[in-house]
């Protein structure tokens, strides 16, 4: 029989309830919802940025065949356009991450402070735990039980 457990950095601070682990599961659940949203964020920014470069070679492509009037008109129209009203992508993103990602990560992580001790993703490393067989390659509870092996 396996004595492997959850490691102490992912273990319930004593006293803390099922509800309280639960609770801060699901914020924690929210920030990589968040987390993911930014990730497609910025996406967002490199796509634009490349279609705008794009843009720029089309309007070069057009020119050299001889379609200066058109050229033009897409040119001055859309060539640095901004993708909101004042805003290029790059804004976009730091309007995002200075107001709302930063203020929703200090949110997650006061909780953390206040009801873990500032232990992560303890609902999980409990789930871990209760869904692994103890003692089964590929089901250590942490990287230096698997080694141990």
């Amino acid at each position: 029989m396996a004595t492997d457990s959850v490691d102490d950095a992912h273990s319930r601070p004593a006293g803390t309830s099922d509800a309280t682990v639960a609770a801060l599961g699901k914020l924690s659940e929210a920030l990589e919802v968040v987390e993911e949203a930014r990730g497609h964020l910025y996406a967002f920014h490199r796509r634009c940025g490349t279609a705008d470069l794009t843009l720029g070679e089309a309007v070069d492509a057009l020119r050299d065949a001889g379609h200066d009037e058109l050229a033009d008109r897409v040119e001055t129209d859309l060539v640095g356009r901004n993708v909101l009203a004042g805003r290029w992508s790059f804004q976009v993103v730091e309007e995002y991450d200075d107001d709302y990602y930063d203020r929703f990560r200090e949110h997650e992580r006061a909780a953390r402070e206040e009801l873990m001790g500032g232990r992560r993703h303890v609902f999980e490393a409990e789930m871990k735990e209760d869904r692994r067989t103890a003692g089964r390659p590929g089901h250590a509870a942490t990287p230096e039980d698997s080694a141990r092996g």
